[in-house]
């Protein structure tokens, strides 16, 4: 693939993940893969098949706290285009807990394309400890701003928030 075309199905991506933010529409991001895609998960797992990713993105991102989480843009990017792949890190974003504050921390992702832009990869890499910390931040200050659903009370309770 060119870099052309693999900048093309990047800004796709980048694009339609910013529409789902908006709309929590979380069955249209499996859309975005093939239907045999893998998306690697490390906490997770790894999910084969976009019919396989579709559950998994709609109950992690509608429960908390991805349900608290509103936009997921890139900080940089990196395109390859000998190995169709993008790595960029990504900003996983909170909403407002009240005070105006921004709560956010990154993963590293790694996105490969067909040679027809099809999305047929994505891997995230994190540290699991550090969307605690940051979500139990967030905790502290929606509680305190009384915007704290019960779920994210229930896991700053359980964490010792």
């Amino acid at each position: 693939m060119n870099e052309q075309v693999l900048q093309e199905a990047f800004d796709r991506y980048v694009a339609t993940v910013e529409e789902i933010s908006m709309s929590r529409d979380w069955s249209a991001f499996a859309d975005m893969f093939t239907e045999d895609a893998t998306y690697c998960e490390h906490a997770y797992g790894d999910f084969n098949g976009r019919e396989e990713i579709r559950p998994w993105i709609i109950k992690t991102m509608t429960a908390f706290p991805g349900n608290e989480m509103i936009a997921f843009p890139p900080a940089w990017s990196i395109l390859d285009a000998p190995t169709n792949r993008v790595v960029c890190d990504v900003r996983n974003i909170m909403r407002d807990p009240g005070d105006g504050s921004v709560h956010e921390t990154s993963n590293i992702t790694i996105l490969t394309f067909d040679d027809d832009g099809g999305l047929v990869r994505q891997e995230d890499v994190y540290n699991p400890q550090k969307f605690i910390d940051m979500t139990l931040a967030w905790c502290r200050v929606a509680d305190a701003h009384g915007t704290l659903s019960d779920a994210g009370r229930k896991m700053l309770t359980a964490l010792g928030g």
